[in-house]
């Protein structure tokens, strides 16, 4: 994003806090609700992401009492955050100045967030600034729902500046009227924010600190407030599992709009489902029914076809894989490599042109340019205790139905031949059966026959 500057060109310096101490009971789950995830990765994680992006110099976490998750997420996901607890719930601006150390080390831009929007857009926040920069005091985010019922409403004067934010169970029929509601993310002076969010009092029906209350507490200063517009969907907030699936229906609209930007074909969008991560090359054809997991980097011309779930791996050019092929993380395919239906990757690089083209497991595994595996081959890499790795060379068939017990290696251009259990290495060139040898007796199944059919009768 481009760096907020101030009028005389000066660098803007901005602190973003977020507010992540809200318990979530409507989601009913033992997880705290801003861990929950969409696309891969936690409602949390998504805004640290969308603030950093949008030019934070700090962040601050505001979190509950005994939230040691939520204050690692917050740390894993931005390291240089800053972890404050909200000790009681006292109200959106009680919870601010939980990081008032922060606060007070004298910031330009004073960014207020919510962890349980996770939708909101680095852009949104840099208009949010862009009104502070221009003088705004306090700017707040507003949005037009189809249902205003519930919201707080933002009261403007007839040139557009904002008067005051109305919490609804405190609105006149009046203020009912007005369309435009709090999304509840704020831009504060970071110079005046200390000051107004020290004297906002709990005199509301709620007997709660709320952070709207600063735009009429700047307003009395002196100061001028500002607000800025932003789409229902980028400000939808989360607070049970209906909500969770409509954040998560939007965000992969988004990526699968990116992706078909960038220059992906998806045959059925609405049936693809992506990870905030995932990285498609150019030309890449996605077929119906595929999910990404998270860590999925796809190279140009790839085929993915239906069916097939990819997590954790890495495609070259030229793959093809499914349909209902599996890729496990450190699954790493390199060019023109094909994976067949019902084959599962895990832990395994595959070699250029190499097939593994139906029925067949592999896992922790080396195969080689070339190499040929046949349905339903297993790589045993599991005793019960320990993993193991099994090495297949370049140019190497491995026939139908074999199982290749690790730690084991085939050599260069070496044969196994169906139905074996290899045991011990195979070396370059050479031809390893191991199964049984077979037996044919002449008339058997006549005599079988006439025998069971006796017995049969006799019953």
């Amino acid at each position: 994003m481009t760096m907020q500057k101030d009028r005389s060109g000066a660098p803007r310096r901005c602190l973003a806090i977020v507010l992540a101490a809200g318990e979530g009971k409507r989601m009913r789950s033992t997880l705290p609700k801003v861990l929950h995830r969409i696309a891969g990765r936690s409602m949390l994680a998504h805004v640290l992401d969308s603030v950093t992006r949008a030019g934070a110099d700090s962040i601050a976490v505001v979190v509950g009492p005994g939230r040691d998750d939520v204050a690692a997420e917050a740390r894993g996901n931005a390291p240089e955050a800053r972890v404050f607890v909200q000790s009681e719930r006292l109200g959106t601006a009680h919870a601010v100045l939980a990081a008032r150390q922060a606060i007070a080390e004298g910031f330009d831009d004073i960014l207020v967030l919510f962890a349980d929007t996770p939708l909101a857009r680095p852009e949104t926040f840099s208009h949010l600034r862009e009104r502070l920069r221009a003088g705004a005091g306090v700017v707040a985010l507003g949005f037009e729902p189809a249902d205003p019922t519930g919201y707080g409403r933002l009261l403007t004067d007839g040139a557009g500046a904002l008067l005051a934010i109305r919490e609804h169970k405190d609105a006149g029929p009046d203020e009912l009227k007005v369309g435009i509601c709090n999304a509840g993310l704020m831009a504060l002076d970071g110079a005046r924010a200390l000051g107004w969010l020290e004297q906002i009092g709990d005199d509301n029906a709620q007997k709660e600190f709320y952070l709207p209350d600063a735009v009429a507490i700047a307003r009395a200063g002196g100061a001028a407030c500002a607000l800025v517009m932003a789409p229902a969907e980028e400000v939808l907030g989360v607070n049970d599992r209906a909500q969770l699936a409509v954040a998560e229906a939007e965000i992969q609209r988004r990526l699968r709009l990116a992706a078909m930007l960038n220059g992906a074909t998806l045959v059925a969008p609405e049936t693809v489902f992506f990870s905030f991560d995932t990285v498609l090359g150019a030309d890449v054809v996605v077929e119906p029914h595929v999910v990404f997991g998270p860590g999925v980097t796809v190279g140009d011309g790839c085929v993915i076809h239906s069916f097939s779930h990819l997590e954790g791996a890495t495609l070259a050019k030229s793959v093809a894989i499914g349909p209902y092929a599996r890729l496990r993380p450190g699954a790493k395919l390199a060019e023109k490599a094909r994976i067949g239906n019902f084959v599962e990757i895990k832990q395994a690089d595959i070699g250029e042109g190499a097939k593994v083209n139906h029925l067949t497991y592999v896992g922790d595994a080396s195969i080689g340019p070339r190499a040929n595996i046949g349905a339903g081959v297993i790589t045993c890499n599991y005793d019960g205790f320990l993993k193991y790795r099994t090495k297949i060379g370049a140019d190497a068939f491995i026939g139908s139905n074999s199982a290749l017990v690790a730690p084991v290696e085939v050599g260069d251009r070496a044969f196994v031949g169906s139905g074996s259990v290899v045991t011990d290495n195979v070396e370059a060139d050479a031809l390893a059966v191991a199964r049984g040898r077979q037996a044919v007796i002449p008339g058997w199944a006549t005599a079988f026959r006439k025998k069971m059919a006796a017995l049969k009768a006799a019953k």
